[in-house]
């Protein structure tokens, strides 16, 4: 069974930074794309930053700078450390997993950035 565990999520003032992290299980982590997505309220889905099984990165203009996506292919992990934080990035922040047609999500797991 596949399972993708977000945490790390939280309430931070603007300018502060926080660090999530997704485990994984159920799939041949090493194999699969990484990526973190986010949703706010009335707002669709956006990519924020993912990274492939060679380690090749990818962010949306937004956190660019910011943020920093890593995984852990020893520990099947993928974290995201977000820095500089504004109230925009209040967010769902979810963790998905995606290797050719295979996609899974994580629950999601709630940022705000707010004073």
């Amino acid at each position: 069974q596949v399972q993708l565990v977000e945490s790390g999520g939280g309430l931070v003032q603007p300018g502060g930074s926080l660090r999530l992290s997704c485990a994984a299980s159920g799939i041949s982590f090493s194999l699969y794309t990484m990526g973190w997505y986010r949703q706010a309220p009335g707002k669709q889905r956006e990519l924020v930053a993912t990274i492939t099984s060679g380690g090749n990165t990818n962010y949306a203009d937004s956190v660019k700078g910011r943020f920093t996506i890593s995984r852990d292919n020893a520990r099947n992990t993928v974290s995201l450390q977000m820095n500089s934080l504004k109230p925009e990035d209040t967010a769902v922040y979810y963790c998905k997993a995606a290797f050719v047609s295979i996609e899974r999500w994580g629950q999601g797991t709630q940022v705000t950035v707010s004073s």
